[in-house]
C-alpha cells in the first residue's frame, strides 16, 4: 500500500485535524511584529513559512505555542489555544522544534524518546525501569531513521540526526501540529535530502509548517508557502504561485529585478 504524501491544502480522506489563525497580533514596546495573520493549516499539507528578517515568521510560531502574549484567535480543531500556558498547548499535541535541537545530550537516543513519551506520566509512573521498548518509541526510532543508534549519546550525534531526534521526541508525544523553525540550517546536502523525506512522512498525516531561509529546499519539499512580511501574510499558495507572485518578488526580495533568485534551481 502507498503511504499518503503531503498535498496542497491537505490530504483528502485524512481525520479533520486543523489549525485555524484568525486576526493574531504580537505587539512589542509599541511595535508589531505580528499583525493580523489569518491562516488555516490542514493535515496532510507540508506548509513552509517564508520572508525576509524579522518577517515576524518566528514570533508567530512562539505566539501559537504560547511563548509570547497574542491577541487574536488560534484554535486547533475548534479549541481555542492562545491564552492557555506552554505546557497546556503542548499537550493539546501543539509542538515545537527551535533552531538549536533541544535535546538531553547526556542520554541515549533511546533515552530521550522514552523521557519524552514520559511527558504525560506521573512522576511514579517515570522512575520506574522500563523492560520494553514502547511501541511508539520503535516506531518513531523507524520513522527518524535512528533505530540503529538508539543506544548512542545524543550528545555525539551529526547536527541532523540530532534535529531527527528531537522531530521524534515530539512524535512520541503524539504531537500532530508540527512548528519546526529552520529545520535544516547548518545541516549537509545529504542530511538535508534526508530531512526532506522524513517531513514528507511525517507531514502527510499531521499538520507540519516550516520556518525557512532556504529556497531550495522550500521548492522541493513545500507543497504549500506562506509569505510574510512586516508581520503579515502577503502571499499564500503552491510553490509555482508564490514564485509568480510580484508581491513577493518585490517585497520579499526588495526589488522585482531580484525575483530570479526565486526561480533559480
Amino acid at each position: 500500500m502507498t503511504e499518503p504524501q503531503p498535498s496542497l491544502g491537505g490530504n483528502a480522506g485524512m481525520s479533520s485535524q486543523y489549525l485555524e489563525i484568525r486576526d493574531l497580533r504580537v505587539t512589542f514596546d509599541g511595535f508589531t511584529a505580528v499583525d493580523g495573520v489569518d491562516l488555516t493549516l490542514f493535515q496532510g499539507d507540508l506548509r513552509f513559512l517564508i520572508g525576509p528578517n524579522g518577517a515576524g515568521k518566528t514570533t508567530l510560531v512562539d505566539a501559537i505555542t504560547g511563548l509570547v502574549p497574542a491577541t487574536g484567535s488560534v484554535a486547533k480543531s475548534g479549541v481555542e489555544l492562545l491564552g492557555q500556558k506552554v505546557h497546556k498547548i503542548a499537550r493539546s499535541g501543539v509542538g515545537r522544534t527551535f533552531q538549536t535541537a533541544s535535546v538531553f545530550e547526556d542520554l541515549s537516543v533511546l533515552q530521550n524518546l522514552d523521557i519524552a513519551a514520559g511527558a504525560r506520566r506521573s512522576a511514579l509512573t517515570l522512575l520506574r525501569r522500563r523492560k520494553n521498548v514502547l511501541p511508539q518509541i520503535e516506531e518513531a526510532l523507524e520513522t527518524i531513521g535512528l533505530t540503529d543508534l538508539r543506544d548512542r549519546k545524543a550528545g555525539i550525534l551529526p547536527h541532523g540526526q540530532k534535529q531527527w531526534l528531537e522531530i521524534g521526541m515530539l512524535l512520541v508525544q503524539d504531537a500532530d501540529v508540527l512548528l519546526l523553525d529552520e529545520p535544516v540550517a547548518g545541516m549537509s546536502h545529504e542530511e538535508r535530502e534526508e530531512t526532506g523525506n522524513l517531513l514528507r512522512r511525517i507531514g502527510a498525516e499531521r499538520t507540519v509548517v516550516v520556518v525557512e531561509h532556504d529556497m531550495d529546499f522550500m521548492r522541493a519539499f513545500a507543497t504549500s508557502v506562506t509569505v510574510l512580511a512586516r508581520g503579515k501574510v502577503i502571499a499564500d499558495g503552491s510553490v509555482e504561485e508564490i514564485q509568480s507572485d510580484p508581491m513577493v518578488q518585490q517585497v520579499y526580495l526588495g526589488t522585482a529585478a531580484a525575483a530570479d533568485v526565486l526561480e533559480e534551481a
